[in-house]
């Protein structure tokens, strides 16, 4: 993710800081245990579980030193309380060709297609952000397809 503007929600901020402070404070703890448990069933260069646990433990410290790099270079945004438009953090309720979808415009360090989080970097999500209740929008989507928007309501 090289991306030189990170952008957080002050949830997506709790929510790395909470995974930051599991993987550190208990994941870290765990994998150790059992690096320390397969180390006791001897020759370490045929135990299989002493590798699987030194190739989690590398994932762990990688994904711990990918949350400490987001924390450190995002910038954190507050949704306006009171906006008539899209902004990060909005969720959106739209048409989107005839059927109704509801997003949340996030930024791109915390976006999730399965929570239906959206990154202001879409094509969808920078469709959306600055427009307001009732805008129809046309988009080109990311696999060139067409793709027509109604908002229908915003929450902030």
């Amino acid at each position: 993710m090289a991306n030189d503007n990170l952008i957080l929600t002050p949830e997506g901020r709790q929510k790395l800081e909470d995974e930051l402070h599991y993987l550190e404070n208990e994941k870290r703890a765990e994998i150790g245990e059992r690096i320390r448990i397969a180390r006791e069933f001897g020759d370490i260069s045929e135990n299989s579980e002493y590798d699987d646990a030194k190739n989690e433990q590398g994932m762990i410290e990688a994904r711990i030193a990918q949350i400490n790099r987001i924390l450190s270079e995002a910038t954190v945004v507050d949704t306006p309380k009171r906006s008539n438009r899209v902004n990060i953090g909005s969720s959106v309720t739209v048409t989107m060709n005839g059927e109704q979808r509801m997003f949340t415009v996030v930024g791109s360090a915390e976006a999730n297609i399965f929570e239906e989080k959206i990154s202001n970097e879409s094509p969808v999500g920078a469709a959306l952000v600055g427009h307001k209740k009732g805008d129809e929008l046309h988009v080109s989507g990311p696999t060139g397809r067409s793709i027509d928007l109604t908002i229908l309501k915003i929450e902030q």
